[in-house]
């Protein structure tokens, strides 16, 4: 066990905010059942990690202003299923049970890899067709590379050249001593964390926001500090406010189609935003990861950086959401003395990235073969916004999104405080989701779910109707049941 990671009764409180109208059932399950229920499912969509310390059952019961006894049968209802491991002394931790494995977006059992589910908890597309071509071509290209020993800290030079020509093309003039390569943008923030900052240090990101970066905020053991936006996207004066009055270290934004809600943050914004970090001594991390995902409406302002006059941002790309998310490729774009720091931080994480895979993604960036893939992404992208819309709007008119002119999710604002407990519902319907709270970095956001463009056309529209019946069952009052873990020989 992880000694040091925990959670506190009102921090577990905060999360569990809708377990009473959401845990239980027409048929008066206990309270018990709801609230390990609602602990499950936090573990189950990846909320609380595994091996994390839960609180004392006094702490969680006074937390919640329920009795102890509720919460120990539930603590007890998780030990019997496999989700909880209590040791005398120690504590209570989340733990995997038998028959489960742990993916990317949380826990999954045996049953539901054997069963023909949906899984929309994944923003990412499949690999292109230019990438068989692109490996090939690589592979014929490394021995070039093998007479040494094959950590580059910075990056290949070809690579570098060319995302410094990709920065210059969109009106950031760049050289490749501006540019660092990493193992995608996750490794990217986590090596500004380590960088830039140092424990208790206070650290902005907006809300709701990219799932992993507050864990990666965390590991950092900074003060996390949130922006939320709004229906109409960042409130200029606002953000300006939060940056000045916080006066973070490193503060993290996406404003090119905004992962999860697609809007664009305006050039008058962008403009302030920088103006704020110079005053507060502030660094930006701007993650571009989906600006050349632009399916219509008007361009994208210029990048953050393009404003920036005094080296207080980094730019960070990645392959993962217009290429594929199964190549780790990534990149910094910055100051050379900012990078310095990076190069540093990066010795004791993981060095470099793998020279084969920087020849892949060359080759997948050369401009013919770039531009075949970008448009046929755009493409499927406005057909799965165009379907999921509509599809929307006939069958749950209720709930309302804006939609959005690129990225690849669609941020839909519920009728009711209840996407923890559609989640659940959606199991039983054979459809995986991710529930607003996920993208939250304190746990709130049950108004809001996450949809992704990235599935077909034929599988989003299957989706919103398992989608529709999963909210019947909500309405009516229909408890999700929860599969049972299947006990591995």
């Amino acid at each position: 066990m992880v000694a040091n990671r925990a959670i506190r009764g009102r921090q577990l409180a905060r999360m569990l905010a809708s377990w009473r109208t959401n845990g239980r059932g027409a048929d008066g399950a206990p309270r018990y059942l709801a609230l390990a229920a609602a602990i499950r499912g936090l573990i189950v969509d990846g909320r609380l990690p595994l091996e994390l310390r839960l609180p004392a059952e006094r702490d969680l019961a006074d937390a919640l202003e329920i009795s102890r006894t509720t919460v120990s049968a539930a603590y007890a209802t998780l030990r019997d299923t496999g989700f909880l491991i209590s040791r005398r002394g120690s504590g209570s931790y989340t733990a995997l049970p038998p028959g489960y494995r742990l993916t990317s977006t949380g826990l999954l059992s045996l049953e539901e890899v054997r069963s023909e589910r949906l899984d929309l908890t994944c923003a990412a597309p499949a690999a292109p067709e230019e990438l068989t071509a692109a490996v090939a071509e690589a592979a014929e290209e490394l021995p070039r590379y093998t007479h040494g020993h094959g950590y580059y800290p910075m990056g290949i030079a070809p690579l570098r050249e060319q995302v410094a020509r990709w920065y210059t093309a969109r009106g950031l003039p760049t050289t490749p001593d501006q540019v660092i390569i990493t193992n995608g943008a996750q490794r990217a923030l986590d090596l500004a964390l380590r960088a830039f900052t140092a424990p208790a240090e206070p650290f902005l990101m907006e809300s709701p926001t990219f799932p992993d970066a507050p864990a990666a905020a965390r590991a950092a053991r900074v003060r996390l500090h949130s922006y939320g936006i709004g229906p109409d996207g960042w409130d200029t004066e606002l953000l300006e406010t939060a940056v000045t009055q916080i006066r973070p270290r490193l503060a993290y934004l996406v404003p090119d189609y905004h992962n999860p809600t697609g809007q664009v943050m305006s050039e008058q914004t962008r403009a302030r935003l920088v103006a704020a970090a110079h005053a507060a001594g502030s660094l930006l991390v701007v993650d571009e990861t989906f600006s050349e995902l632009r399916f219509d409406g008007p361009p994208l302002p210029p990048p953050v950086a393009a404003i920036d006059r005094h080296n207080r941002v980094l730019s960070v790309g990645s392959m993962s959401k217009a290429y594929w998310g199964g190549l780790r490729v990534g990149w910094i774009r910055g100051a050379p003395s900012l990078l310095a720091r990076l190069v540093t931080a990066r010795a004791t994480v993981d060095l470099a990235t793998a020279v084969l895979d920087q020849l892949v993604a060359y080759r997948l960036l050369e401009d013919e073969r770039r531009e075949n893939i970008l448009r046929a992404r755009r493409q499927a992208l406005r057909a799965a916004r165009d379907t999921v819309t509509q599809a929307l709007r006939q069958r749950l008119p209720q709930w309302r999104f804006r939609e959005p002119n690129g990225g690849m999710s669609l941020w839909i604002e519920l009728d009711a405080p209840i996407s923890t407990a559609l989640t659940r519902a959606a199991e039983t319907h054979g459809l995986r989701l991710a529930p607003g709270p996920r993208f939250a970095v304190d746990g709130t956001l049950e108004h809001f779910l996450r949809l992704p463009l990235s599935p077909s056309v034929q599988e989003l529209t299957e989706a919103i109707e398992r989608l529709a019946n999963a909210a019947a069952d909500v309405e009516a009052g229909t408890t999700a049941s929860w599969p049972t873990p299947l006990v591995v020989a």
